[in-house]
């Protein structure tokens, strides 16, 4: 066998290789990521533990409806928590949960509205809690079947409804991807909490932040796995796009030393929509969704002077 031969073999043994690799890595990255596996993902502190325990037994115990939903793609059922205010209004606020998360993680968020006198709509997002689905959306699907949401809304409680919609996390993701599309007009203004500026920014992130590893070429060769299984591409699913596209009145809030979702994003975020009636809070010493909790008297003027300026 001539050199030139051996360095051939040589070379599309080592190709061969790495592309095992990238495909066994794209393939787990989307298991990791998208699939709902146990995993351990822990960011909040024992006080938000706490409080959260005694907000869920509230939920428990509240008057409540359950609603159902058919999802914009995939044909799933969907589930949601509708808590009607105690004194009969038109104003309902749609709450949208973080990744891994449910309606019931919720809970704190769900009773802050109540009390503020709204009804308060709480989705189960596909491939969570009582939903159908076998992965998570990450807010970029999610966004089509919350639109889904806001008109169920409109048919129950009426034509004259006034909408808020208010997520944390990848809830804050989810209502500022919503902002691109055509909403409803009884859709009135956005509130978002520590939502990223793109999933494939945010698996980036995390991909660099937990194996050091670069952007290329494993997520853009998981997203093919994503594009297959779940049947969208998230490394289109940008919330700084949507908002290039969003006319509502909307309210960012970011704990300064997030380092999930890094704090850097909510600048980036802000400074993509170009109306007028924006706002921004950095919650000084905040973790990653942790500004009510360090902040609880605060957080709850600041969201609800806001959403009443709208929502009159």
């Amino acid at each position: 066998m001539t050199t030139r031969k051996k360095w051939t073999i040589a070379l599309i043994a080592f190709l061969t290789v790495i592309a095992i690799g990238v495909a066994g890595g794209s393939f787990y990255l989307y298991h990791f990521a998208f699939e709902p596996t146990p995993k351990v993902l822990n960011h909040s502190s024992s006080k938000s533990k706490s409080k959260l325990k005694q907000n869920q037994a509230w939920l428990k115990r509240v008057n409540k409806q359950t609603w159902h939903e058919t999802s914009a793609t995939d044909h799933l059922k969907l589930v949601a928590d509708y808590v009607p205010a105690a004194h009969r209004t038109t104003k309902t606020i749609i709450v949208a949960h973080g990744y891994m998360g449910n309606k019931e993680q919720m809970a704190s968020y769900i009773r802050l509205w109540h009390r503020q006198g709204y009804n308060v709509l709480a989705p189960d997002d596909r491939g969570n809690g009582q939903s159908q689905g076998d992965y998570y959306g990450f807010g970029w699907p999610d966004r089509l079947d919350y639109l889904k949401w806001t008109r169920q809304v409109i048919r129950r409680v009426g034509q004259n409804s006034q909408i808020g919609l208010f997520g944390v996390s990848m809830g804050g993701a989810t209502v500022m991807m919503m902002s691109g599309e055509k909403l409803p007009s009884q859709v009135k203004a956005i509130i978002e909490d520590c939502g990223y500026t793109s999933v494939g920014d945010e698996l980036g992130y995390e991909l660099n932040q937990l194996y050091h590893l670069p952007k290329f070429p494993l997520l853009y060769t998981a997203s093919w796995v994503a594009q297959a299984k779940a049947h969208f591409n998230f490394m289109t699913a940008s919330s700084v796009n949507q908002l290039k596209k969003n006319k509502l009145p909307i309210f960012f809030i970011h704990g300064a030393k997030d380092t999930f979702v890094p704090t850097k994003m909510v600048y980036q975020n802000y400074r993509a929509t170009t109306v007028k009636s924006k706002q921004l809070w950095v919650a000084p010493g905040a973790g990653h969704a942790e500004s009510y909790t360090r902040y609880p008297q605060l957080y709850q003027q600041k969201v609800s002077q806001f959403m009443a300026k709208y929502l009159k």
